[in-house]
């Protein structure tokens, strides 16, 4: 696509936004709204998505200075580090993380600094069906079946940095047993070790243990973790999850699968041996927050969250370490006067996924006016295969998706009509991308509609806007091949500059902002409404003008600082010619 150059046809600022406070005049066509004369850029080949206007107002004030100040290979090494560990909540790895963040913020000024806080917040681990829990910390494992040849090791490692690390599942016990192999649940007897190529529910587990199993290897991946080059490399990957059950539950690859079902072939007797050592300690759950108090709203704050637990290098190694960084970043932008002082309050949490937000939520004297998820936000789309996205907040893209909308492979269901809240929070997200990409000039991005799944889900909950920067489909996603060498240290300043750009944006909303976030809210609206009239949906276009009439009176009450009392979100109601699927 190319580039057009467009500005308002209308008066001044202040006739054009108050007229669009109740949204258009009766009579009154979208596309009347702009012409072809001069103006800013509308740059519609960057970004997979609608249109934006270019400018240097909005998120664009503080894009560069956080470029600028963003050491990337500082970040690489930091996300390194945090790739040698197995990381579940409150574990050595989740608290050699939290210590290492502490420190880096420590040394920019955060809790030395009289506007730099650093804080901890705790909880008790939460356990099954509402218990205190225990950390769980993986040391060694070893799966290994004896040949003709003598042993042969299918899968183990020794230390916390080991390529085999995640075959052993979050909360699963210490084990030493050996048995003969099972391929299927209704055959296992007492003693054998079932071996599955499908995921193994708690229903499988539980009636696998009533069989007499002394163990479960489960070489399951979904669709999406399929080597998009061809080159199979899926087929080493073993795929990260958890497991609450007694039963001994190690996690195999594919080409281990087919070596033990060859193996069963040749010889129905083969055995293999699974030992594992993990230890549980008795500690409570923390999150580490770091706060750039605001100048004159400070009581209200805008949170961005990257979560520590994961094992992934991508997932979330990177995020940590690119949003830790890029608070480094500000800190020295603020002490040189490159960025003024918001005037909300910037939080930055470092937690576990979830409970990290609901942790600051209840604790906060501040009002949280938005959230942000940084999650995998280091992906190298050449090691991956994966786009760098923003997920936005539920708008009516997520009750009916149409091009150039699409889900991702993660998947996402129909949101409720009922239960959308007219915001502008995706239109200053988009804005923070095109800004990152007007300096990286080879950068392309996309977007899609809510799916939830992080943090942001947490903020949307308590009716909290809320939006997602990430990467998918990272074929790597959730797997052990999730490593340091499938982060791009480039990428990964560029995501996490957007990530606080977007924060910024939000937390110091000024007048001169206002202009450049309606041209791209109407950009969108253009966008959307004539891809549903062409589609037959006339609800649909009208669920799009009423969300764009209310992110458009969003954006003005946030930039021309109305009073809160006059933002009173609208809830549209569900078309009675659709339902939601």
């Amino acid at each position: 696509m190319g580039r057009a150059r467009r500005t308002l046809a209308a008066c001044a600022l202040g006739a054009w936004t108050l007229a669009c406070s109740s949204g258009l005049p009766r009579g009154m066509d979208e596309n009347m709204l702009l012409v072809e004369v001069g103006g800013p850029e509308i740059s519609g080949d960057l970004h997979r998505g609608p249109p934006m206007v270019a400018g240097r107002d909005g998120t664009a004030r503080f894009v560069e200075p956080l470029l600028e100040r963003f050491e990337r290979e500082r970040a690489f090494e930091r996300t390194r580090f945090i790739d040698g560990f197995y990381r579940a909540p409150a574990n050595d790895g989740f608290e050699a993380t939290l210590a290492r963040v502490e420190t880096d913020l420590r040394a920019a000024g955060f809790g030395e600094r009289p506007e730099l806080l650093l804080e901890w917040l705790e909880k008790p681990l939460a356990g099954r069906g509402g218990t205190v829990g225990r950390a769980w910390t993986p040391l060694r494992a070893r799966l290994s079946m004896n040949t003709a040849k003598g042993e042969r090791v299918l899968h183990a490692f020794d230390e916390p940095s080991g390529r085999d690390r995640v075959m052993l599942p979050v909360g699963t016990p210490s084990c030493d047993v050996e048995g003969p192999l099972a391929f299927a649940l209704d055959e296992v007897n007492p003693g054998e070790v079932l071996v599955l190529a499908d995921s193994p529910g708690g229903s499988i587990l539980r009636k696998a243990q009533e069989r007499g199993a002394v163990a479960v290897l489960s070489a399951y991946l979904p669709e999406f973790n399929v080597d998009p080059s061809g080159a199979e490399r899926h087929l080493d990957a073993i795929q990260y999850r958890g497991t609450q059950g007694e039963l001994p539950l190690a996690m195999i690859s594919r080409r281990a699968f087919d070596a033990l079902k060859a193996a069963h072939a040749a010889d129905p007797a083969q055995r293999v041996a699974y030992r594992a050592q993990v230890r549980f300690d008795e500690r409570p759950l923390r999150t580490l927050v770091a706060t750039v108090l605001g100048e004159d709203r400070a009581d209200e704050a805008v949170a961005i969250a990257a979560h520590v637990q994961e094992p992934g290098a991508c997932d979330n190694a990177s995020g940590v370490a690119g949003v830790c960084e890029a608070a480094i970043a500000l800190a020295d932008a603020l002490e040189q006067g490159a960025i003024l002082k918001p005037s909300r309050s910037v939080v930055f949490l470092f937690g576990d996924e979830f409970t990290q937000s609901s942790m600051w939520l209840d604790a906060a004297s501040r009002r949280t006016i938005a959230g942000i998820s940084a999650d995998m936000l280091g992906e190298s789309r050449e090691a991956t295969g994966a786009w760098p996205l923003l997920e936005r907040m539920p708008d009516p893209g997520a009750v009916t998706p149409l091009p150039p909308d699409e889900h991702t492979a993660w998947g996402g269901r129909p949101y409720p009509a009922d239960k959308l809240v007219d915001c502008g929070l995706n239109v200053i997200a988009r804005c923070a991308l095109l800004d990152v990409a007007a300096l990286s000039p080879e950068w392309r991005t996309a977007e899609h509609p809510y799916e939830g799944g992080s943090d942001h889900s947490e903020f949307l909950s308590r009716g909290i806007p809320g939006v997602l920067f990430w990467h998918f489909t990272d074929f790597a996603y959730h797997t052990s091949l999730d490593r340091i060498e499938h982060v791009d240290s480039e990428e990964l300043r560029r995501m996490s500059v957007a990530v606080a750009a977007t924060a910024l944006a939000a937390a110091d909303p000024r007048p001169a902002d206002l202009d450049r976030y309606l041209r791209t809210n109407n950009e969108e609206r253009k966008l959307r409404v004539k891809a549903a009239l062409d589609a037959g949906d006339s609800a649909l276009a009208e669920r799009w003008r009423t969300w764009s009439d209310g992110a458009r009176k969003w954006l003005r009450v946030e930039c021309l600082r109305i009073p809160q009392s006059e933002l009173e979100p609208k809830r549209q109601p569900a078309s009675p010619t659709e339902e939601t699927r």
